[in-house]
């Protein structure tokens, strides 16, 4: 997949010698599903306006936000209250929502009036549709679609968190590649995976990616079976970092792709659906306040992929709180400010 500019850097960057700590903590921790769960807490710190100034009327509209229950769900959430707070509106923060089917029923039903949400999960899984690679494409067809639902897409944010392949250190600098297609030029005995079993049998899964790439399963000029390893999801990551395998099945905005130094390659022949997140609300509430989209138009720019990787790492790896991770990189950016006490 295409990487991003990287974001300006946040108050607290990942030194080198924090890197060695928190590698050590995530290869202790490959039980951890892939999301990196949280328990999740009603808390947000106080915050007072930054470039996110209040709008007038916003102290009379009600804002519930929701947000499924791991970590980057949990962040974005918390941005939301966070900036919505600082716009001026009276916010319910109802994140921690435990799976996408409540979240999905519930800003449906009108418990919520705003989740973020990724675009090929509407589309694939709420919608029962194809993914599609095309990230505008992909926006525009669920922002269409959800009309008819009562919800209102606004513009996407660069960062996609999609499925990914993954290279760890030794490999990434034996290899010298930076792109999926680029591993039907290393010898049949560098193309080693390790895959979570879903992913190894799923129709839009491992074979069907391989066969994209010119890289058949089992052809004589492909990928055997026996260089294909069936892992948790967790071990996976600590798999590749160590060399167990040369290519790791990932998440593109992982934690732990910073914590284990991963390389990401570059899903170049555009093989998996686009996952960008977006800001999506109860149509009513924007024909009611429409103003209320100017509060997320200065924010979803700003989350890339990059972004991402390092506030999940944040709490996944160094064991920070998503508020308080959330608040901590609004004010680096001038979005929100600390009350004056």
């Amino acid at each position: 997949m295409t990487r991003r500019t990287a974001p300006r850097t946040s108050r607290r960057p990942l030194t080198s010698t924090r890197l060695r700590a928190a590698t050590a903590m995530a290869a202790a921790a490959l039980g951890l599903a892939g999301c990196g769960l949280q328990p999740a807490t009603g808390y947000v710190p106080p915050v007072a306006p930054g470039s996110i100034e209040a709008i007038d009327g916003a102290e009379d509209v009600s804002v519930t936000v929701g947000a499924k229950n791991f970590t980057e769900q949990l962040i974005l959430g918390k941005i939301a209250v966070l900036a919505l707070r600082a716009a001026g509106f009276q916010v319910t923060d109802s994140t921690n929502i435990p799976g996408a089917a409540a979240a999905r029923e519930g800003q449906l039903a009108g418990d919520t009036d705003m989740q973020w949400e990724y675009t090929g999960t509407a589309w694939v899984v709420y919608m029962g549709n194809q993914g599609i690679p095309d990230q505008e494409e992909q926006w525009q067809a669920v922002h269409d679609a959800d009309l008819a639902n009562g919800q209102t897409w606004l513009p996407p944010a660069p960062m996609n968190n999609t499925y990914g392949f993954a290279m760890g250190p030794d490999a990434a600098a034996e290899l010298g590649i930076t792109s999926f297609s680029q591993i039907g030029d290393l010898p049949v005995e560098e193309r080693t995976f390790c895959v979570e079993s879903e992913f190894r049998s799923r129709d839009d899964g491992l074979e069907p990616l391989l066969e994209h790439y010119g890289i058949p399963l089992d052809s004589p000029d492909g990928v055997p079976s026996d260089n294909i390893r069936v892992m948790d999801t967790g071990a996976i990551y600590a798999a590749t970092a160590s060399g167990a395998c040369n290519f790791g099945e990932i998440f593109t905005t992982d934690g732990r792709i910073l914590a284990l130094d991963l390389t990401v390659l570059e899903d170049d022949q555009a093989y998996f659906p686009s996952y960008n997140v977006a800001a999506y609300l109860n149509t009513d509430l924007v024909e009611e306040f429409p103003r209320i989209t100017e509060v997320f138009e200065q924010v979803s720019p700003l989350l890339t992929d990059e972004l991402l990787i390092e506030l999940n790492a944040r709490v996944d790896v160094e064991g920070e709180e998503p508020a308080d991770v959330a608040m901590d990189w609004m004010v680096s950016e001038g979005l929100v400010s600390h009350p004056e006490s």
